[in-house]
């Protein structure tokens, strides 16, 4: 009995899992960065914001 066919599922089941993993994590990185991106955009919108005012809350 031959189990070619079950590894070569078990590794092309691993490849997509690993494709996968490594896609989402770029993703959430890219989404990350573009949210973090717009809050100093606001922040730096924000009227009366000093390097005075920058330490205070």
């Amino acid at each position: 009995m031959s189990y070619a066919n079950y590894v070569i599922a078990a590794y092309a089941v691993f490849a997509a899992v690993l494709g996968w993993d490594f896609l989402s994590t770029q993703l959430q990185i890219r989404r990350e960065l573009r949210g973090a991106r717009l809050r100093a955009s606001r922040e730096a919108a924000r009227p009366g914001k000093g390097a005075a005012n920058e330490l205070t809350r």
